[in-house]
């Protein structure tokens, strides 16, 4: 097997190149844009546009740029900053805090006086 020429390095770089500018446009993943397929940049947005809905999106707008991230289980299905604060705070009661200890180790409760002051 010969050795690829510079050219054919390019020309391999371009397509990736292209793949990935496609597949992002579409909303698919880097992973994902590897497997598409074509010679030129429309045939790789129409195959990327393709996969895509075949995958379950439109094809116009990426999947994981999603504002705020995944919602935690303990929010729900609220809608707002304060409202999901609110439910929050409903399935996590506040816990009671203890008491400060007083007395000559109040600092550290681990200590042990290992001398006496006369």
């Amino acid at each position: 097997m010969t050795d690829p020429t510079p050219e054919m390095q390019r020309d391999a770089a371009r397509a990736d190149l292209a793949r990935l500018r496609a597949g992002l446009a579409a909303g698919l993943t880097p992973e994902q844009s590897a497997r598409l397929q074509g010679s030129t940049d429309e045939e790789f947005a129409a195959d990327a546009v393709a996969f895509a809905a075949e995958l379950g999106g439109d094809g116009s707008a990426p999947a994981g740029n999603r504002v705020g991230g995944p919602r935690g289980g303990d929010v729900g299905a609220a809608t707002g900053v304060e409202r999901g604060a609110e439910e929050y705070r409903a399935k996590h009661p506040k816990r009671e805090s203890r008491p400060l200890p007083t007395g000559t180790n109040a600092s550290n409760p681990f200590a042990v006086p290992t001398y006496v002051m006369e």
